[in-house]
């Protein structure tokens, strides 16, 4: 089991530096896009393409939420991720390397919605992570045969 996004596992995180392009935009990392969908405003999401995740996510608690973002956070966070591996090779294949590892996103800032503190939580940035990565085996097969 991965039960934590630090160290060698970093590259797991939303907060780990690899471009990605989402929605017409290039963020510096997974949560600046994550953090600029819960707005529509194109403006206000080009505010996030340059800056850091910690400021981010800090930007990200003081914008106005999309009406919508409760129906639509999990469906933008797969796609973000998927983007992410998708569009960084070797990150790619990294997530392969991980095998059947169960991924926990262990956290002690008390998230347990995205993913496990002291034991609990729901996991869902793990989950999505490793549906992804058996999207990426499949494919993967898909070229072999």
């Amino acid at each position: 089991m991965i039960n934590q996004f630090r160290g060698k596992y970093y590259f797991l995180s939303n907060f780990f530096t690899a471009p990605i392009t989402y929605e017409g935009l290039t963020y510096k990392n997974n949560e600046s896009a994550f953090q600029s969908a819960k707005v529509l405003d194109i403006e206000k999401r080009k505010q996030f393409t340059e800056i850091d995740p910690s400021s981010a996510k800090s930007k990200g608690r003081h914008v106005t939420l999309r009406h919508d973002w409760e129906d639509v956070k999990v469906s933008i966070m797969i796609t973000i991720a998927r983007n992410k591996f998708m569009q960084n090779k070797d990150l790619k294949q990294r997530l392969l390397d991980t095998k059947d590892e169960d991924l926990q996103e262990g956290n002690s800032w008390n998230d347990t919605y995205w993913g496990v503190c002291n034991g609990r939580g729901k996991n869902v940035l793990g989950k999505i992570l490793m549906k992804i990565r058996d999207e990426l085996k499949e494919v993967e097969q898909l070229w072999l045969k």
